[in-house]
């Protein structure tokens, strides 16, 4: 059933339903000739010599280890029993102001022997869940606190 409209001339008549726009079109793939380019070559290994190699490896205490996160901090608490918390701070520049921005982080990290103090910089390492809230452990003392 056809509405009927007023128009300005006083006549009536039928209003025409709205068209319907063509369902867009999904563009093709544009076949390039381009030919497919390798992925690139990786650089050469430096070659290092067995004599400074062996040296640093005696500099650094405990070796690292493979696969693991360390991180160094500051202890900012030894109150808990065979337990620290490590602030690591972070220092990195902002993408979009280019100004450094600092941020710290605090983690809750094993120390087996109460070795560790209040403002010693130290080295943990990630580890297996050892409570709800500790996930790390106390690699080494780096610099005792004055």
């Amino acid at each position: 059933m056809a509405t009927t409209k007023k128009t300005d001339g006083g006549k009536t008549a039928a209003k025409q339903p709205a068209a319907r726009k063509p369902a867009a079109r999904r563009a093709a793939p544009k076949k390039s000739g381009a030919k497919k380019v390798d992925a690139p070559m990786a650089k050469p290994e430096k070659k290092i010599s067995v004599a400074r190699s062996k040296a640093k490896a005696e500099r650094s205490a405990p070796a690292k280890v493979p696969g693991r996160k360390e991180r160094r901090g500051i202890v900012v608490s030894d109150a808990m029993d065979k337990t620290i918390v490590v602030r690591i701070d972070v220092a990195q520049k902002h993408e979009r102001y280019d100004r450094v921005v600092r941020r710290s982080s605090k983690l809750h990290a094993h120390d087996e022997g109460n070795v560790a103090g209040v403002g010693d910089l130290v080295r943990v390492v990630e580890t297996r869940p050892l409570s709800a809230t500790k996930h790390w452990r106390l690699l080494e003392v780096l610099e005792k606190a004055k």
